[in-house]
């Protein structure tokens, strides 16, 4: 890392990507305008000497339950396994544009498929990563009805991640839906115990019970201002932080 880069509050974090990052408001699909500002402030990130590995949603092309819920042709697994290769085609056009921005990445996937992603492999993700790649985890954790919030969760826990963070459209956790009560309260930290308490929106409970018991932070924030992924690395206010009771924020 340059002598005259500025300083990261966090060594090694997972990022978790929706899937509605990589497509337009209210629309389906794969945006390169939007996967290109994506990558954008990602390599900002790499520049710093952050250790970065991502986690991609695929609700953008494809969420599993839409055709479990109205199907009966379609086995719940299998529309869960459809919604898993979803996050796939999400990683491999993220791995484009990062590469075109001159970011070295590996797409490692829970499912196997070597002929365009490498298997998830711990010790091969940790590797990587020491050597300044972009890791971007895709296919969840390779088995139905786990969510990729989860598989977010899991995968920070396996890498010895300082802290998982969910990348959204909103920016940060509200008491209740800010589009539904303007009056609702935008909390700068709150605690998992009062997260799951309150039943607030910030990731599946099984998620955020993985956290918890591993004291792994989540920050919540907007990835859509520019230049907020660095931020948050650094360590600035923005967002939410979800912590547990006695935590200090950095």
């Amino acid at each position: 890392m340059p002598n005259n880069a500025p300083a990261q509050a966090y060594k090694r974090v997972v990022l978790k990507l929706s899937g509605e990052s990589f497509c337009r408001e209210r629309e389906g699909g794969i945006s390169m305008t939007e996967v290109t500002h994506i990558s954008r402030q990602i390599k900002a990130v790499a520049e710093l000497g952050v250790q970065l590995a991502i986690v991609c949603g695929g609700g953008n092309i494809l969420r599993g339950k839409q055709f479990s819920q109205v199907s009966a042709a379609i086995h719940q697994s299998t529309a869960h396994y459809m919604g898993m290769l979803a996050t796939v085609i999400n990683a491999l056009a993220l791995q484009d544009a990062l590469e075109n921005e001159g970011v070295p990445t590996r797409v490692q996937s829970a499912i196997r498929m070597e002929g365009v992603a490498e298997p998830f492999i711990r010790r091969r993700c940790v590797r990587h990563l020491e050597k300044g790649r972009v890791v971007i985890l895709a296919a969840g954790t390779g088995s139905p009805f786990v969510t990729t919030d989860t598989a977010a969760a899991l995968r920070a826990r396996e890498i010895g991640a300082d802290i998982l963070m969910k990348a959204t459209k909103v920016d940060g956790v509200y008491s209740e839906d800010p589009a539904r009560n303007p009056h609702a309260v935008r909390y700068s930290t709150i605690t998992f115990q009062d997260t799951l308490k309150q039943n607030l929106q910030v990731m599946d409970a099984t998620a955020i019970h993985h956290c918890m018991e591993h004291n792994i932070p989540i920050m919540v924030f907007d990835f859509n201002q520019e230049g907020n992924i660095l931020r948050a690395i650094q360590g600035e206010r923005i967002g939410t932080i979800v912590h547990n009771a006695g935590f200090s924020p950095k």
